[in-house]
């Protein structure tokens, strides 16, 4: 078995989710990257961020989803992954290493920082209206 460390599109409730379950993966739990890393909101349909890993705690710490799916699974997840976008070894806060996403850095040029929002949820939320009452 494997595990892999999702941060945007592949979110429990995010548009491309749905391909994890299609290949059976078991939500493990939620985690958070050690502060080595920046997050940018990529250009890309559906939208996408890009997780760059920039030294050892000259970032920030970052939300992911851990998942877990079977090897044959997983080889097909990542065969899967395209361009800019990477699968690498993410360092998280419990000072496990599991796969996940990154992002080659020359996608990150014109994209927007978002690290500050520590996560692709919370920015998301921050594009949202504000209703009225």
């Amino acid at each position: 078995m494997a595990k892999l460390a999702v941060v945007g599109a592949h979110l429990r409730g995010q548009p491309l989710h749905g391909q994890l379950l299609e290949l059976q993966a078991s939500f493990v739990s939620a985690a958070r990257t050690t502060s080595d890393y920046r997050l940018y909101a990529l250009d890309t349909v559906p939208p996408k961020p890009g997780l760059v890993r920039v030294g050892d705690g000259s970032g920030a710490s970052i939300d992911v989803e851990i998942y877990e799916l079977d090897d044959a699974a997983f080889g097909r997840f990542v065969d899967a992954v395209p361009a800019p976008l990477c699968i690498g070894k993410v360092r998280l806060t419990d000072a496990g290493e599991v796969s996940g996403f990154l992002c080659e850095p020359a996608a990150i040029t014109n994209a927007v920082e978002i690290t500050d929002f520590g996560g692709w949820r919370a920015y998301l939320a921050s594009r949202q209206p504000v209703s009225e009452p």
